[in-house]
């Protein structure tokens, strides 16, 4: 095995070495191991060059070996790679092929190509160490380890290292290098970097070709930064780089978040003229989908295309994963349909992705294309499974759809799989939606059936069908939500319960908001304010919105300057936006009062956007409450989703009315 030439001469203080002090030079202690054994290309299958390069010429040190597969050496040999792995019947087998002493070239020859399972290998390369005329038996041990690299042997090849130190063999770079990637492979974590950094005891300098196997293992072992440092260091060195390390250090560093880096590195490459091969295109890919850029996903894919670099199966992955993750759905279904076109094989894992951007998005006709593709296709791996379902369930579920929601249950259970919290889920979201209270309670006896523990996010669920259900009928969600969480099921209670302090319901609801997991703060309180809302519980949605506030749950909802005061409303749901607005709006009344000047601007920002706790947007929601109000806000022509007034505006209108008026919604 060459080492791949990386400088014009060997550096002599490349990198600091791991755990050295950093002026440790690389040179070897044995100068024999900084130049790399020439390498024996052996085929026995390929002719030999035509124009094989003069030997005058030092930039071509390969040698091309050759035996023809129809020669009698090569029938001799055929018994060896089907005999028993034992030391007789391969010691027989190979006798009987080599009458005389066979060469180092015979050798070489025999481990690469006809020597069957590595325990084959292993036994053949004593025969010839014995038997064969060697001159460097380091060459011998480097065919075998390359094999047992290839079968992905690690224990056999720490085994095998330990007899050559043995037999006082000393390892070359070629070894190391071999072993090294072999670790990396398939060895224990942090293998290849205790045996990388074993290299100076033995003499031995790495190659560009080792520092990427080793960039990529000190990331595998967690040390981002030592892998990043080895690069940094052939930078510094002015050494040269080629796509294959780059691809590891991109790698690296989308492994470790910091796909700002990741995306220098390739940008990098080609600044210095080397240009990007389809591997490091297919990471840089990766890199970018996991950083929800899908707009740079598209630019790199553009210039892939524009550099005549032929995507593969990898490539349409990618992007697909890149596009499913950020719901971009037109390139999402883009893609998978040139998968479909290609016949790409696209497995169970990546139709579950595109069916839940489609469940997310509202792609209704295009999920259905591809469930039922999945489930026409002959091929076990792409069946649905039950993410599947659920992301079809969910689907029909945000679309109100409940025929097909209860078709795919129905489906999924003739199929052999049980509905799972997500399906049920969805279904009782689906129910609540189309006001079918009794089935939402159906619903839930199917989840004690099943022996399922409700989550924080089933009880949000069955919160946000409270906030929807009339007040004949909301006793039997209360009792669901009672039955899943009785902590949850106290503060509804309060609630509803018009007789309840609002301090006690106040209390009760700090507890529940405090201990939740972080993710359903926001949406518990949402659902509560609605439901504050519907019930006419003003004074609790006020109490519970100051709770919130004091948990951090609504942060910033105001900001101040010196020209503008802004209430900003996105993310929260109509309940929760309108308490908010009254709230604030009996401040603006307080300040006036109070004879504090107003700023000139005084803007309402609710986004443009669909609203998830409604099937309005809080946009339209506002724009018509405005109206009845009869506030001078107005939609802002230049600013999407802003309402603006001028103070002046606003002091005669609040002037106008009572404190009472404006907390009333």
């Amino acid at each position: 095995m060459a080492s791949l030439p990386i400088c014009p001469s060997p550096p002599s203080s490349f990198l600091p070495w791991p755990h050295r002090p950093i002026s440790l030079s690389f040179q070897p202690k044995n100068p024999s191991c900084s130049s790399s054994p020439t390498a024996a290309h052996v085929s026995v299958q390929d002719p030999p060059p035509q124009n094989p390069p003069p030997l005058s010429d030092p930039s071509q040190n390969t040698r091309f070996l050759w035996v023809n597969p129809n020669s009698p050496r090569a029938a001799e040999l055929a018994p060896l790679a089907a005999c028993q792995p034992a030391e007789a019947p391969v010691a027989a087998a190979l006798q009987a092929a080599f009458p005389e002493a066979p060469s180092e070239q015979d050798a070489v020859i025999v481990l690469n190509t006809a020597a069957g399972s590595p325990a084959t290998a292993v036994l053949a390369l004593r025969w010839f160490l014995e038997n064969a005329e060697v001159r460097s038996k380091a060459i011998l041990y480097n065919v075998v380890f390359k094999a047992l690299r290839k079968r992905r042997r690690w224990s056999e090849t720490e085994a095998l290292w330990d007899e050559m130190l043995r037999g006082g063999v000393q390892p070359d770079n070629a070894t190391f290098s071999t072993v090294i990637s072999c670790a990396r492979a398939c060895g224990p974590p942090g293998k290849a970097v205790e045996w990388f950094e074993k290299m100076p005891e033995a003499g031995c300098s790495p190659d560009m070709l080792t520092y990427s196997v080793m960039i990529d293992a000190y990331g595998r072992a967690g040390d981002a930064d030592m892998a990043l440092r080895l690069y940094d260091g052939a930078r510094a060195e002015r050494c040269q780089l080629d796509p294959v390390i780059c691809a590891t250090v991109i790698k690296v560093h989308s492994t470790s978040g910091n796909f700002d880096g990741a995306l220098n590195v390739f940008e990098e490459m080609k600044a210095v003229g080397v240009k990007p091969n389809l591997v490091v295109y297919n990471t840089v890919l990766d890199a970018m989908g996991r950083a929800m850029r899908p707009w740079v996903v598209k630019t790199i894919h553009r210039e892939m295309v524009s550099q005549q670099v032929q995507p593969n199966r990898a490539t349409y992955c990618c992007l697909l994963q890149a596009y499913t993750r950020a719901r971009y759905g037109e390139d999402a279904m883009v893609v998978y349909r040139m998968m479909k076109d290609e016949d790409m094989d696209i497995d169970v894992v990546l139709y579950n992705m595109l069916l839940s951007m489609c469940a997310d998005i509202g792609y209704a006709e295009e999920a259905e294309e591809i469930f039922s593709g999945m489930k026409s296709s002959m091929d076990s791996r792409f069946k649905p499974d039950s993410w599947t379902y659920s992301s079809m369930v969910t689907l029909y579920s945000c679309t109100g759809n409940v025929a097909g929601a209860e078709g795919i249950l129905k489906e999924m259970k003739e199929t052999g799989f049980k509905p799972n919290i997500f399906i049920l889920t969805s279904l009782i979201r689906c129910y609540g939606k189309a006001g079918r209270t009794d089935d939402v309670v159906r619903s839930f006896g199917m989840l004690e059936d099943l022996k399922i523990t409700p989550d924080d996010r089933f009880c949000g669920c069955l919160l946000t069908v409270a906030a929807d259900t009339p007040v004949e009928e909301l006793g039997k969600v209360v009792d669901c939500i009672d039955r899943s969480n009785a902590q949850l099921g106290t503060v509804v209670k309060l609630l509803v319960d018009r007789n309840a302090s609002t301090e006690s319901f106040k209390e009760a609801a700090r507890g529940i908001l405090s201990g939740v997991r972080g993710v359903v703060k926001m949406p518990y309180c949402n659902c509560l304010m609605d439901l504050c809302v519907n019930l006419g519980q003003m004074e609790k949605a006020c109490a519970l919105l100051d709770t919130a506030l004091q948990l951090d749950i609504y942060s910033n909802v105001q900001t101040r300057t010196q020209t503008q005061w802004s209430l900003h409303l996105r993310g929260l749901s109509v309940g929760a936006a309108l308490t908010t607005l009254h709230v604030w709006m009996n401040d603006l009344y307080t300040t006036l009062k109070s004879e504090e000047e107003l700023p000139p601007l005084l803007g309402i920002h609710t986004g443009e956007g669909k609203n998830m706790y409604s099937d309005k947007g809080l946009l339209s929601v506002f724009e018509s409450h405005l109206k009845e109000l009869d506030a001078p806000f107005h939609a802002a022509p230049d600013k999407a989703g802003w309402f603006l007034t001028t103070s002046v505006a606003a002091k005669h209108w609040l002037e106008t009315k009572k404190s009472s008026e404006l907390v009333a919604v």
